[in-house]
């Protein structure tokens, strides 16, 4: 093809693979010269096997992929990927831990560069696979061990949330979690009943609630801590109800997620419960639905979008490969001024 329109292969190249280093007339005359002659350009499976990079990033999900792509949270981080992943021309093959077939399983992770992993991966044959692929990987929102991570300061932004809501103190605290414990069902947990495993943002989020809790004198017992078993609309509702038609009825709801404090407003709500004068409820995540609702939610903002960007960017190298701890912001709103 080079021959027949007298450039170049590099020229021939560029235009299809590295459109900067051309003008964008003389790019577009070579891509329908092309076109012309029937060239769609290079073969994607002889430069795979030419360069030994596939041009694909895999995006490990610690959840299934309906999940991942209607929690906004997820949604968001994706979307912060996507736009660095976009502009240097990068795929992004989207994968589940949850998969329980490992030949497609193994299939699917050789068709790609390396990993970039969200969400609390449990131990076990996925998480044994990656660590043995000895391909680039980046962690999000939990510790994988001898990788790089980019997290939030969930501690940090829990205790925080927790600190502005007991500034009025409160009669009952009750917490509603996520994923505290191994478990497909909505329940209270149990002493020494917790994932032993630090690594767990959920787990972080709880010891920023209860230090604050405990340095400001208060003492929540095991059964007045919920755990839901996913971050969904459903089961938030029902801990919720659990939570506000227990005795003592709490007055404040610490909440892990916005989803679980959306929840719970419309729960109390319900129940003919005012928001904020009868119960006070703090989510954490930042959606912009907590805005968007009435009475609005206070809650904590995490840079969901950022943190996909420079799990990219670290992936690609265009940013030092350290590990990241970003801050967050508390947002106080009508549900806990």
């Amino acid at each position: 093809m080079a021959e027949k329109l007298n450039v170049s292969t590099a020229t021939i190249s560029n235009a299809f693979n590295r459109p900067d280093q051309l003008s964008e007339g003389r790019r577009r005359w070579i891509l329908e010269e092309c076109k012309r002659l029937g060239y769609m350009g290079p073969n994607a499976a002889a430069r795979s096997l030419r360069t030994g990079r596939t041009g694909n990033v895999g995006v490990m999900l610690a959840d299934n992929l309906a999940y991942s792509l209607t929690d906004p949270v997820a949604s968001e981080f994706l979307h912060g990927l996507a736009e660095v992943l976009d502009r240097r021309h990068m795929n992004m093959l989207l994968l589940s831990s949850q998969d329980d077939d490992e030949h497609r399983s193994r299939l699917q992770e050789s068709m790609v560069d390396g990993f970039i992993v969200y969400g609390w991966l449990k131990k076990g044959r996925t998480y044994d696979r990656l660590l043995q692929h000895g391909k680039t990987m980046v962690a999000v929102d939990f510790d994988l061990e001898g990788c790089t991570w980019v997290n939030i300061d969930n501690y940090e932004g829990a205790r925080r949330s927790a600190e502005h809501a007991l500034q009025q103190p409160p009669e009952n605290v009750a917490i509603l979690g996520l994923r505290l414990v191994d478990t497909d069902r909505v329940c209270r947990i149990r002493d020494r009943e917790l994932f032993n495993e630090a690594r767990a943002i959920s787990v972080r989020r709880l010891h920023g609630y209860t230090d604050a809790l405990e340095a400001a004198g208060y003492q929540v017992p095991a059964e007045r801590i919920w755990s839901t078993p996913t971050n969904t609309h459903q089961d938030a509702y029902q801990a919720a109800r659990e939570a506000l038609t227990s005795s003592p009825r709490p007055d404040l709801l610490l909440c892990m997620s916005d989803r679980i404090a959306l929840a719970a407003i419309q729960a109390a709500l319900q129940m003919g419960l005012r928001v904020p004068e009868d119960v006070r409820i703090v989510g954490f995540d930042g959606i912009p639905e907590g805005a968007n609702i009435h009475p609005s939610l206070t809650t904590v903002y995490q840079q969901s979008a950022e943190k996909g960007r420079i799990a990219a960017r670290i992936f690609l190298g265009e940013q030092e490969d350290a590990n990241v701890l970003l801050p967050t912001c508390l947002l106080v709103r009508e549900s806990c001024p």
